[in-house]
């Protein structure tokens, strides 16, 4: 018996909409991630890029829990001398919702060429509104 094994050209994509209003970031980002991988469907190939679109949207209405709000630090780096720069949860939720979760998948996909082109699969929208309406994105559900 052969080995199944799914191609890119092959797959089915479906469309996911996801209200991340009041969940947790971590546990999104999870699942998230999952879904983009192809990871929920039987044809999962982990050299394929076999997973759906999603689209979040109220990304500015996530929570952190404990004290991450104020502790976590996201840090970036000019690429001089001294050029470390960090900025709170907090500050980056006010000044960029969507880079909060972006972030977050991010460090969730793969860190090669897959890996950049599964986030190309996630669209992060701060407000309620999104302009994927044509794709007729279905709800993503799970116990939580």
């Amino acid at each position: 018996m052969k080995s199944f094994m799914a191609k890119k050209e092959e797959a089915a994509r479906n469309w996911h909409l996801v209200d991340a209003d009041g969940k947790v970031v971590g546990r999104l980002a999870s699942r998230i991630a999952m879904v983009l991988r192809g990871k929920h469907k039987p044809v999962y190939t982990p050299h394929t890029d076999a997973g759906d679109f999603v689209v979040v949207v109220n990304a500015q209405k996530v929570r952190f829990t404990g004290d991450k709000l104020d502790q976590k630090m996201y840090y970036r780096h000019s690429g001089y001398m001294g050029g470390l720069k960090a900025t709170s949860a907090r500050t980056m939720l006010k000044k960029k919702p969507e880079e909060v979760l972006r972030h977050a998948v991010r460090g969730m996909l793969p860190k090669n060429s897959l890996g950049r082109q599964l986030l190309k699969k996630l669209k992060i929208y701060a407000g309620a509104e999104h302009p994927h309406e044509a794709q007729q994105p279905q709800p993503l559900t799970w116990e939580d």
